[in-house]
């Protein structure tokens, strides 16, 4: 099993962190957007969370037979955590390679890659979404 993890920091609340990076509308937005990693490859997973306590952690996982290019299975979680007016968030993910052969050679050459790729879309769109969010209610007189 081969692990990749990212931290961020965030200027936001540890609930407001926890709440972008549950929703998958959120996060999973950059698998739905056309981009050059995604070359328009059709993927089709199941997954179920393992562990959710707000605030602070949540892990999910993938169940069943997915069909991903690079990867037989993976397991994602994030931690957050407080800091000085800040938030650190923690996001990981663990994966095992595809069983078939030629999968498993475009495993060696892409999948860490793509889980950097992955890791930095959903930690830097949650970290814009919250301080474009808080930086526009200052502008209107509202602060934080």
């Amino acid at each position: 099993m081969k692990s990749k993890f990212k931290l961020i920091l965030i200027h936001s609340t540890l609930e407001k962190v926890f709440a972008q990076l549950d929703d998958i509308n959120k996060t999973g937005i950059h698998l739905s957007e056309s981009s050059m990693i995604m070359m328009g490859m059709k993927i089709d997973f199941t997954e179920t969370v393992t562990k959710w306590q707000p605030p602070r952690p949540k892990e999910w996982e993938t169940v069943g037979e997915a069909k991903l290019i690079i990867m037989s299975w993976y397991r994602m979680w994030f931690e957050i955590s407080p800091a000085e007016n800040l938030t650190i968030a923690k996001l990981s993910i663990s994966y095992l390679p595809p069983k078939q052969w030629f999968y498993k050679i475009l495993s060696f050459f892409f999948a860490q890659w793509y889980c950097n790729w992955c890791l930095h879309n959903i930690l830097i769109d949650t970290k814009s979404n919250l301080e474009m969010k808080a930086f526009k209610q200052t502008e209107g007189g509202i602060q934080l």
